[in-house]
């Protein structure tokens, strides 16, 4: 496994393993601006956020850690759905560049489906892109049918990334939203890598598991998670870190690679189970 690789279709190399800054503005700011530092001084260089984490406040804390070190990031950020007009994308994103305080994202993504065209929102992603405001545009939470409208509106070779929900125990993107990611060149972000809450305990069938395999190559469970999670090209994960020590630990995924029995046993412990009719997300 390599600690970077495409992102998207002729994308820029970037972190396999980054960082997600979802209710960071929970933790004492020292130590979330730490975290996230501590993070890029160990090579978790894709940062990832939105407007609507603490109502900005997550980017705020961002833009605080990254500074003077804007240079060294791949940094992600989103708009909502309700400010994805033409007018309200572009709006939304100065906003999020001056909480940032930067010039440019590498890439810009609808957060979910909402009310207002696609075909809308994405033309002010090309203006935003053709004015250097960001370098690439993608999605978040898109379905199969979602991803195939948005095909249809911009043609290939425009959408970097999809960011969906994807850990061990909710594995529903494999059925069909990899595939067609894999196909037509688009980046697949794994957000909330670790569940919600729920990661297996070490005295679980499956927290044993992970143990057993984390024992083997010297690693920890969660680094396992992330290993097996990416272990396909053009899949990366964005694990939140409030603490330096859990950064530290995300980064030991980046050199970390399974084995096809490790991967055996994680998929028949994690089995990723029937098609679901709808696209799981938080």
């Amino acid at each position: 496994m390599t600690a970077q690789q495409t992102f998207g279709k002729g994308g820029p190399a970037v972190s396999r393993i980054g960082q997600g800054t979802w209710n960071i503005e929970r933790a004492p700011r020292s130590e979330a601006i730490a975290a996230l530092r501590s993070g890029l001084d160990l090579g978790l260089s894709h940062i990832d956020t939105a407007e609507m984490y603490g109502d900005g406040l997550a980017e705020q804390i961002t833009g605080e850690a990254l500074a003077g070190r804007r240079d060294e990031v791949f940094l992600v950020s989103k708009v909502l759905p309700h400010n994805a007009s033409k007018a309200g994308t572009r709006r939304a994103c100065e906003q999020s560049l001056r909480r940032l305080r930067t010039d440019r994202l590498d890439c810009y993504l609808l957060h979910w489906r909402g009310s207002y065209p696609l075909a809308e929102t994405f033309a002010a992603f090309e203006e935003l892109r053709a004015e250097g405001k960001i370098m690439s545009w993608g999605v978040s939470n898109f379905d199969v049918g979602d991803l195939d409208e948005a095909l249809r509106v911009v043609g290939p070779g425009r959408i970097a990334c999809n960011q969906v929900l994807y850990h061990l125990r909710e594995r529903a993107i494999e059925h069909a939203v990899m595939p067609w990611c894999e196909r037509n060149g688009v980046a697949v972000t794994a957000y909330s890598p670790f569940g919600q809450d729920d990661f297996p305990q070490g005295g679980s069938a499956q927290g044993k598991v992970l143990a057993e395999i984390a024992a083997a190559h010297g690693a920890s469970p969660r680094q396992v998670a992330l290993a097996f999670l990416t272990r396909s090209s053009g899949v990366f994960a964005i694990p939140k870190a409030a603490k330096p020590s859990h950064a530290q630990d995300n980064a030991g995924a980046l050199g970390l690679r399974l084995g096809a029995e490790d991967i055996a046993r994680l998929d028949a412990a994690f089995p990723r189970g029937p098609k679901p009719r709808g696209l799981p997300m938080l």
